[in-house]
Order: C-alpha cells, then sequence, then structure tokens
C-alpha cells in the first residue's frame, strides 16, 4: 500500500511537469498536434518496455483495452486544451474533478461501496468549481472569471479521465499487465488524433522539439505510476492522491508563468481538493 501511495505521488509530480510544456509548447502549437507527439513518444517508450518485461503487447480483455484507450484520447484532447487555454493551477482544479465521478462510476459498474459521503463530495467540489470559474450568471462580470467554453472542456476531460481510470482498475482487477494497459492509450490515441491534427499543423521549431519529447517521457513516468499504483489501491483513495498535482501545478504557474490565483480559485480549489481527500479518507476506513 505504501508502495503504490509513493507510485500515485510520483504519478502526480510527472504530470504536473507535463502541463509545464504543454502549456510552453501550446503557445504556437496546436493542442491535438500536442495529443499526437505525446502519443507517439509514449508509444515507442510502451512498446520499449513490453520487449524489455518479454510480456505480450495485445493483451487479454481487447475490447475493454480499446475502450480505455479511447476514453484516455477523449480525456487526454480536453485536458491539452484546456491547459492551454486557462491559468495552470485552475485548469489543473478542473481536471482533478475526477475523484468523486470515478467513485460514482466504480460503485456503479465495479460494484465498489458508494457512501454517503461521495454525494457530498461531489456537491463540495462542484461548489469548488462554481468558485474558481465565476460564471457570470452568479458573479457577473467577473474580470478574473474563466471562459465557459474552456471550463466545460476541462470538466469533460476529468469525466474522460473518471472513465478510464474505472476501466483500468477492471483490467488491473482481471490480472492484466499495466504494461499492456499503458501500451493501449498511445496505440489508440495515435490514430484517433490524427484527423483532428492534420488541418491546423503547425511544423515544430527549435525548442518546441523538445518540448515534445518532454511531454511524452514526463507522461509516460506518470502513466505507468498511476497504473501501478491504481492496481492495488481502490479507485477512490488511489486517485485522491493525485491531487498533489494541483500543488504542484499552482507552484509552476506561480514559477514559470507569474500566474497567481486570487482568493476565490484558491478557496474553489480548497473545496476540490479538500472534498477528495476527505472522501479518500472515508474509503481507506
Amino acid at each position: 500500500m505504501q508502495r503504490a501511495a509513493l507510485m500515485m505521488m510520483l504519478s502526480a509530480l510527472a504530470f504536473s511537469v507535463m502541463t509545464v510544456f504543454v502549456k510552453l509548447a501550446g503557445q504556437r502549437l496546436p493542442s491535438q498536434e500536442l495529443v499526437v507527439a505525446r502519443a507517439i513518444v509514449s508509444l515507442v517508450l510502451s512498446w520499449s518496455l513490453l520487449r524489455a518485461a518479454g510480456v505480450s503487447p495485445w493483451g487479454q480483455d481487447k475490447r475493454w483495452l480499446v475502450v480505455r484507450g479511447f476514453l484516455g484520447f477523449a480525456g487526454l484532447s480536453c485536458v491539452y486544451a484546456a491547459v492551454t487555454h486557462l491559468p495552470l493551477a485552475e485548469a489543473t482544479v478542473l481536471q482533478y474533478l475526477h475523484p468523486p465521478i470515478t467513485a460514482l462510476l466504480a460503485g456503479f459498474f465495479l460494484r465498489e461501496r458508494i457512501s454517503g459521503r461521495v454525494g457530498i463530495a461531489t456537491a463540495l467540489s462542484l461548489a469548488g468549481v462554481v468558485l474558481v470559474a465565476r460564471p457570470a450568471f452568479l458573479f457577473g462580470a467577473d474580470p478574473g472569471a474563466l471562459d465557459p467554453f474552456w471550463v466545460a472542456i476541462a470538466i469533460g476531460g476529468a469525466f474522460c479521465s473518471a472513465a478510464a481510470y474505472v476501466v483500468v482498475r477492471k483490467l488491473s482487477k482481471n490480472g492484466e499487465d499495466p504494461l499492456v494497459i499503458v501500451f493501449y492509450f498511445p496505440l489508440i490515441t495515435v490514430p484517433a488524433a490524427l484527423p483532428t491534427m492534420l488541418p491546423n499543423f503547425v511544423c515544430p521549431e527549435g525548442s518546441e522539439w523538445l518540448l515534445l519529447l518532454g511531454i511524452g517521457i514526463a507522461t509516460q513516468i506518470g502513466q505507468v505510476s498511476l497504473t501501478r499504483g491504481l492496481a492495488v489501491l481502490p479507485a477512490a483513495t488511489g486517485t485522491a492522491f493525485s491531487y498533489l498535482q494541483v500543488i504542484f501545478a499552482a507552484a509552476w504557474g506561480m514559477l514559470v508563468f507569474g500566474e497567481r490565483p486570487d482568493a476565490l480559485a484558491i478557496a474553489g480549489g480548497a473545496l476540490v481538493i479538500g472534498s477528495a481527500l476527505w472522501l479518500a479518507r472515508a474509503e481507506r476506513n
């Protein structure tokens, strides 16, 4: 359990570094181009790891592996688009709505126990999202309000991520190798994302190539660590550890991009993070 928790923490750090690279590269390159680049690097690394481990890449339950791949593609596309258009900390907070969603989906599909706290945690998370996004119909013309379109994209990414985590949990419980689960993510993402990338393709220049490579490597570390952690921890508990990425994102946003969340954004983020941690503690007990 301790090793699995450490894997989830490493995953959060790696994913936070990935978002920094995405935001830097996304200043000129379209977000779907970053999705394809990340998937190509991950595909090569995943194949190499499978070969080194002597594991067949095709797995046992191909249907659910493909479903996991498509959910990962949809979630990744939403997350990268949100990161390139929203402040880093706020985009990460919205993305990490997934623990209560994961708990609800895991209860429905995997028959994991759903306590009354799940509903309360979900309500608190939604309240936190309102404080972060500050929709005009509640807050009027607030200069700190986020674009509602990109907020919706970020929430869609959170839902797809939650569904993907539940499928990962299902595959892991059925004995699927974590490396195979990771491999199907880029295997599906590359052909799925190419049609959305080609119409707006921009050729990378100079250091952008290094950023694209960094996106792939950081995400691969995060994905492998995440999959190994979820293979041991219950879905709700495991994904709650990844909320450390919100703290990392706020730090990177200030250090690299000069972004400083205001009081309402901090309060909203605290609600989202606090509800997830409260939920995780209840599930662990």
